[in-house]
């Protein structure tokens, strides 16, 4: 966490602008009106040796010159001057500078130094914070502040609004304002050479005054402080984001990944599943982000997946209902008691089911009735009412019977979608002004409820509690480095197929057993003992994808076969391949495919968020059928199920005619073990299990291929941290009892409920300062789901209990009695 001195960027008490300018249109002209007409209760002190007076005030002629230290200062000079300037404003003891030049990057100061790299060692002399460069500005309108660029001010809201583009704030800003959109903060990051994304989520993530934040990215820089800011602050709020750049411009210069997974993994996709690990709600436009923050501000108060329709016109309705079901949503099926009361109300032409048809010339009295109907029903989750515009029925008429039911109920749960352009301006406004959602099309308004809905999915991924492992996972982790050290040492970075398999049968994933043979004869010979029919492939350090050179061969049954197929395998790897070293060949058993499914489970290392899982439908054509999922490690086994989840497979692992079901169990297990070989064995930076056989009675690994690179030896290599084995410790009480003392763990709350129900009201409240008697799952899980790059816990368990019991941390050392299975200690 980096919030240090942001307070003085969002509420400063004084405020300086280097470089103000009485040149109309000038940057430092457009930021002292700015401030001025922004009415912040601070004084706000020019700075400029040409000047006598900006916009009025009394202009000084350096910083040394200032009455007092500013705690924020805009420098709006030229940038061979902003180093020096930081370093004046470090002295007397500034503790944040907005810098609005957006051209530093190769620009050198009258010494020769790099202007960026001369600011921000400047910077960090004083212990100053640096938003920019490049940056618009900041505006916090509850607190008068308005240090921007921006042609117009922001109303006061309670959304926060962070982006890197400053073109782009200004269009928001703009639009938001036609809308009546207030904001608590507006920030404009620039190129982030300082202040970045996750200092600004750190501070929204716990700020009173917003409800919401919105994001615009552009890049990540800083990763894991990223991920663990967005992490935090979508505990506490919706955090949205619109990520630009989501087509590669130029793949021609990118290296061609040695497997399958490396090719599939696409930065984008990765990118989101960043994003949806940290809880962030992903959108594709700025009017789908405003949607969305509409319905969580106005509707966030019910949860659940079923929608009920009301609609005065079966086109409407019909396109709202397509929408819904593609988009992942459920039509709420109305109960016996619903349809009852419906079909009294409505005309005898009209079906009582959703979606609910009141009729072309449906006055408002029917809206509200079947509304209420609507909602009173146990099975519908939120309603949305429809009205297209008619020469029958006003729309204002609907309207106001519908916000009379929303006051009615007092409820939460309705969202309104009045089409048309004169004729829809009005009830929109009743709509505003009641604090109901509204909408223009039937498609954003059931965007914006299913974002309501991936919102409650995403909090509750965020505070899952995982099951614990099976006991018996207890990978053979000096094995498998033993391995990759080998080949390391060989030079080679692709392991051979028997290596591969040895590395993950370490880790316990099942493998189909495999032979190497060195030559033509020894195949022949190896074919006897492995058995038919059998599989042969061709061995070589240089070929990763065996299929595209001609390198299998299935289902031979005599060594005659074996020999025919060696010859014929090495001439077309010396054709398609001239310069692969052929090593020898690989045979095994073939494994029976009867109610299998082929999957893919990959690993590839993406330049930004580093090793990533991918898992989809696996085969030969897995590039062209293109169904996969990406998730970042480390996983546990609700993250492994909800990544299968993604994938179009997913459907096929289950039981259909007389297929048995595959065991999905299995299959999130082995996510979970690769997932930790990943954090276990840094060197590792590429895997295909290609195909992976899944069927009912378990997994089975029949081809793999790995690559290994020293130099992925390097800390804070994955975007999240895992659990930190290496802190665990042994200890001995004074009675003898051994005890474990670790880190807690995510699935150490039921452990924990079970210690917090044994203790007395006197231990509860020396643990937590208060009177306590329970802890819901959302507190608990706080205290048991810590960010181990943040925070850290202790608790001690009994040996041999596997480390499951648990206890809430806390700021004293407790006194549990000694009957206690375990406790913790501050850090």
């Amino acid at each position: 966490m980096s919030v240090r001195s942001l307070v003085h960027l969002f509420e400063p008490r004084s405020v300086a602008v280097v470089g103000a300018s009485n040149k109309p249109r000038h940057v430092g002209n457009v930021l002292m009106r700015n401030l001025l007409e922004g009415g912040i209760d601070a004084p706000v002190m020019p700075v400029n040796p040409r000047y006598r007076s900006v916009a009025g005030v009394l202009t000084y002629p350096d910083v040394d010159s200032l009455p007092q230290a500013p705690e924020l200062a805009v420098i709006c000079s030229p940038a061979s001057t902003i180093a020096a300037a930081i370093d004046a404003l470090g002295r007397r003891g500034t503790r944040v500078a907005i810098v609005v030049h957006d051209d530093l990057l190769g620009r050198r100061d009258p010494g020769g130094a790099w202007v960026r790299d001369a600011m921000l060692a400047a910077a960090r002399r004083h212990s100053m914070r640096v938003l920019g460069a490049g940056s618009l500005g900041v505006l916090v309108p509850r607190v008068g502040l308005n240090a921007s660029l921006s042609h117009v001010s922001a109303l006061p809201g309670k959304l926060a609004f962070v982006s890197q583009s400053g073109a782009l704030c200004t269009a928001v800003l703009d639009w938001a304002r036609a809308k009546g959109i207030g904001f608590s903060h507006f920030v404009a990051l620039g190129d982030c050479d300082d202040v970045d994304f996750g200092d600004v989520l750190d501070y929204l993530g716990s700020d009173p005054d917003t409800d919401a934040i919105l994001l615009y990215i552009e890049r990540i820089r800083e990763r894991r402080n990223f991920m663990a800011a967005a992490r935090a602050a979508a505990r506490n709020k919706p955090v949205l984001a619109v990520k630009a750049g989501r087509v590669a411009r130029d793949d021609a210069d990118l290296e061609s990944p040695a497997t399958l997974s490396g090719a599939l993994a696409r930065p984008d996709d990765v990118f989101d599943a960043a994003l949806r690990r940290a809880g962030i709600l992903r959108v594709y436009d700025i009017d789908e982000l405003f949607d969305a923050v509409e319905t969580l501000s106005r509707a966030k108060a019910f949860r659940g997946e079923k929608l009920a329709i009301i609609h005065n016109g079966g086109g409407a309705g019909l396109m709202a209902l397509d929408e819904l079901l593609l988009g992942g949503g459920t039509c709420a099926r109305l109960g016996d008691e619903t349809t009852r009361r419906l079909a009294e109300l409505l005309p005898a032409a009209s079906s009582p089911s959703n979606p609910v048809d009141v009729g072309v010339n449906a006055p408002g009295r029917r809206y509200a009735d079947c509304l209420k109907a609507v909602l009173a029903d146990p099975g519908v989750n939120a309603a949305l009412v429809m009205h297209a515009p008619t020469a029958t029925t006003r729309g204002e008429e609907a309207a106001q019977a519908v916000i009379g039911v929303a006051r009615e109920l007092r409820a939460a749960r309705i969202l309104t979608c009045w089409v048309g352009a004169g004729a829809a301006t009005a009830p929109r406004r009743l709509f505003a002004e009641a604090g109901l959602p509204t909408y223009e099309t039937p498609s954003s308004a059931v965007k914006a409820f299913l974002h309501v809905v991936n919102f409650h999915r995403n909090q509750e991924m965020l505070m899952q509690t995982p099951p614990s492992l099976p006991s018996e996972f207890r990978p053979d982790v000096a094995a498998a480095r033993a391995v990759v050290e080998r080949a390391l040492a060989s030079g080679s970075a692709l392991l051979s197929e028997p290596d591969a398999k040895a590395v993950l049968a370490a880790y316990g994933i099942p493998v189909v057993p495999t032979r190497i043979a060195e030559s033509l004869e020894h195949a022949a010979q190896v074919a006897e003992t492995v058995g038919y029919p059998l599989a042969l492939t061709v061995l070589s350090p240089d070929i990763a994808r065996k299929w595209d050179v001609g390198g299998v061969a299935l289902n031979l049954e005599s060594a005659d076969a074996v020999r025919t197929a060696a010859l014929g395998m090495t001439r077309r790897v010396s054709e398609r391949m001239p310069s692969a070293r052929i090593t020898g060949f690989t045979l095994q058993p073939m494994v029976p495919r009867r109610n299998a499914r082929q999957l893919i489970v990959g690993v590839t290392t993406d330049p930004l968020f580093g090793p990533v899982i991918l898992f989809g439908e696996g085969g030969r054509a897995v590039e062209v059928i293109r169904d996969h999922a990406i998730g970042l490690p480390p996983l546990n086994l609700p993250l492994a199920r909800e990544l299968i989840a993604r994938t179009r497979i997913d459907k096929l692992l289950g039981a259909y005619r007389d297929r048995p079901a595959a065991d999905v169990d299995a299959i999130c297990l082995t996510l979970v073990k690769v997932s930790q070989l990943v954090v276990d064995l840094p060197e590792i930076v590429e895997i295909d299990i290609n195909p992976l056989f899944a069927g009912n009675e378990g997994v089975i690994c029949v081809d793999a291929h790995m690559r290994v690179d020293a130099a992925a030896r390097r800390p804070g290599r994955l975007a999240i941290r895992p659990y930190p084995k290496n802190l665990e410790e042994k200890a001995r009480l004074r009675s003898g009892r051994e005890i474990l003392l670790r880190p807690i763990r995510p699935e150490d709350e039921p452990a924990h409920q079970t210690l917090l129900a044994r203790m007395t009201p006197e231990d509860l409240r020396l643990r937590f300062f208060d009177s306590v008697r329970q802890l819901g799952h959302s507190q608990m899980a706080r205290l048991t789901q810590i960010d181990y790059d943040r925070e850290m816990a202790f608790i001690a368990s009994a040996e041999g209990e596997g480390g499951s019991a648990s206890c809430a941390p806390s700021p004293t050392r407790t006194t549990s009695p000694p009957s206690s299975r375990c406790w913790c200690a501050p850090t």
